[in-house]
C-alpha cells in the first residue's frame, strides 16, 4: 500500500510517501520538508504564535494535496515536542482539523522515544545485540535501551538544539557565558537519568538518529549523503570535543559553510552539538553509528503491524 506521514517536528513539517507492505521495507516515493521552526515560534506564555499557526495549516493542506497526487491511500499525521508542550496546544490541533480535518496525532516523549527506537532496531536487525539510541530534534532528545523491538527504558528530555538556541544562546557568535550556561544546564538535565541507563549494563551497538546527529557525523568526517544509505558513518566523542569549540566560535554563517550543515540548521548547530558531547560523554559512549531510519519509518513499520494478514 502507498502510505503518507505527516511530521509535524519542531524544526520541520516532513511530508513523506512509502510504499510498504509487512515483510519489506518502506520504499520512499515522494519527500517534502517546510521548515517552518515551531520551536522558536512561541511566545512569553509559551503558545505557537498566530503566524505559525496559520503556517502549519497552509502547511498540511499542502501536504494533503500531495498525497492525493501520489496515490496515498492513508496518512498517518503525527506532532511532536513543540506542539506537545505548546500551552495552545489543545486550540492548534482543532483549528487544523476544523480547516483541514486532519487529526493530528500527539505524540508523548516516550512514544517519540520507542517509535524511533524500533525503526533503529528494524534497520541494525537482531546483531545489533543491546541496542542504546540517541535523537536530537528541535524540541527535545529522545534516548532509549534494550535488546528487544520495544526498548526497556526510554526517556524524553526538553534539550532540543532548537529549544535551547532560542532559549539560551542568542548571540551570533555565542556569547562564551552563554555557552558555559547551557553546558551546565544540558548535563544536569542528562545527568538525572543517567542511572536509568547505567544499570541495564554496557550496550553492544550505540547508535543515533536525526539531522543534528547526521550534520556533525558529516562535518567530522563521515561520507556525505551521495554516498547512500548503506554506507557506514561513525561520530566519536573524541571528534566532537574538538568541535564544540570550534562551532561556539562560528557565526551562523561560517556553520553553515561546513560540509553537509544546511543553512536552515546551522544556527542550531552547536546547542546539538552541546547535547550530542554531553550525552555521549554521560553514557560512556567512545563512538556511534547514524542510522538512516528515524521516527517516521518507527510511525509506518508500527502501521505495517498492525495490518490485518492478507
Amino acid at each position: 500500500m502507498r502510505l503518507g506521514v505527516l511530521d509535524v517536528g519542531s524544526n520541520t513539517v516532513h511530508f513523506l510517501v512509502v510504499d510498504a507492505h509487512p515483510g519489506a521495507r518502506p520504499l520512499p516515493a515522494h519527500s517534502h520538508k517546510a521548515e517552518l521552526r515551531l520551536a522558536e515560534l512561541l511566545d512569553e506564555r509559551g503558545a505557537i504564535a498566530p503566524f505559525g499557526v496559520e503556517r502549519l495549516i497552509a502547511t498540511v493542506r499542502d501536504a494533503l494535496l500531495a498525497a492525493e497526487d501520489k496515490g496515498c491511500e492513508e496518512v498517518l499525521p503525527f506532532a511532536t515536542s513543540a506542539v506537545r508542550e505548546a500551552t495552545n496546544a489543545d486550540a492548534v490541533l482543532a483549528r487544523v482539523k476544523d480547516e483541514t480535518g486532519v487529526d493530528l496525532q500527539v505524540l508523548t516523549g516516550g512514544e517519540e522515544a520507542r517509535l524511533t527506537f524500533l525503526a533503529a532496531r528494524r534497520w541494525f536487525g537482531w546483531s545489533a545485540g543491546k541496542l542504546l539510541l540517541l535523537d536530537i530534534g528541535g524540541g527535545s532528545l529522545e534516548v532509549a535501551y534494550g535488546i528487544d523491538e520495544d526498548p526497556d527504558t526510554a526517556v524524553s528530555l526538553p534539550l532540543g538544539a532548537g529549544r535551547l538556541t532560542a532559549g539560551w544562546l542568542p548571540g551570533d557568535p555565542a556569547d562564551s557565558a552563554d555557552v558555559k550556561a547551557l553546558r551546565r544546564h544540558v548535563r544536569a538535565q542528562i545527568a538525572r537519568t543517567v542511572g536509568e541507563f547505567s544499570r541495564s549494563g554496557r550496550p553492544d551497538h550505540v547508535v543515533a538518529t536525526s539531522k543534528t546527529f547526521k550534520q556533525l557525523a558529516r562535518i567530522a568526517g563521515a561520507p556525505g549523503s551521495g554516498e547512500g544509505l548503506y554506507v557506514e558513518r561513525i561520530l566519536t566523542r573524541t571528534s566532537l570535543e574538538e568541535w564544540v569549540p570550534r562551532l561556539a566560535g562560528m557565526t551562523v554563517p561560517e556553520r553553515a559553510a561546513l560540509p553537509g550543515v544546511s543553512e536552515g540548521r546551522a544556527g542550531q548547530l552547536l546547542a546539538g552539538a552541546m547535547v550530542a558531547e554531553g550525552a555521549m560523554d554521560l553514557l560512556g559512549v567512545e563512538e556511534l553509528e547514524i542510522c538512516p531510519w528515524a521516527l517516521r519509518e518507527g510511525v509506518i513499520l508500527r502501521r505495517l503491524d498492525h495490518l490485518p494478514e492478507a
